[in-house]
């Protein structure tokens, strides 16, 4: 009986792509120049800012919906073509809220990124409190 050598078999991408794996450095971050850094920096608050505000949107909707539900009992007794109004509560509300409150955020968010960031004020030399010049 002749032995047969197992040989593994993969695709040129899969080998090049395990080879690129092990010879890549560390990822480092993009250095930006200080006006960069403070329209970067405005972006960023200005949009978490937004972000905050659609998440507490978001968790209102979320934990308020039941709230409302188990205090109005009677909505279960209501009924919208033989379906109970909580029932379709649960279903007609949540989705297009959150898809209300996605686009509500994108809308700010990208907004936020149109706007330039106030400038420093330049004050000439000499010319700042307390300096004479």
């Amino acid at each position: 009986m002749t032995q047969h050598r197992r040989v593994a078999v993969t695709s040129p991408q899969t080998r090049l792509a395990h080879a690129r794996r092990r010879h890549r450095t560390a990822w480092r971050p993009p250095t930006l120049d200080p006006g960069e850094v403070r329209q970067a920096v405005h972006t960023y608050r200005a949009q978490r800012r937004w972000a905050l505000l659609a998440l507490a949107m978001l968790f209102a909707l979320l934990i308020g919906l039941p709230i409302i539900l188990r205090v109005t009992p009677e909505l279960d007794h209501a009924r919208v073509l033989d379906i109970p109004v909580s029932w379709l509560a649960t279903v007609v509300i949540p989705f297009p809220a959150m898809i209300l409150i996605a686009r509500w955020h994108l809308r700010r968010a990208e907004r936020a990124e149109d706007i330039d960031p106030p400038r420093d004020p330049v004050v000439p030399r000499g010319e700042g409190p307390g300096e004479c010049p």
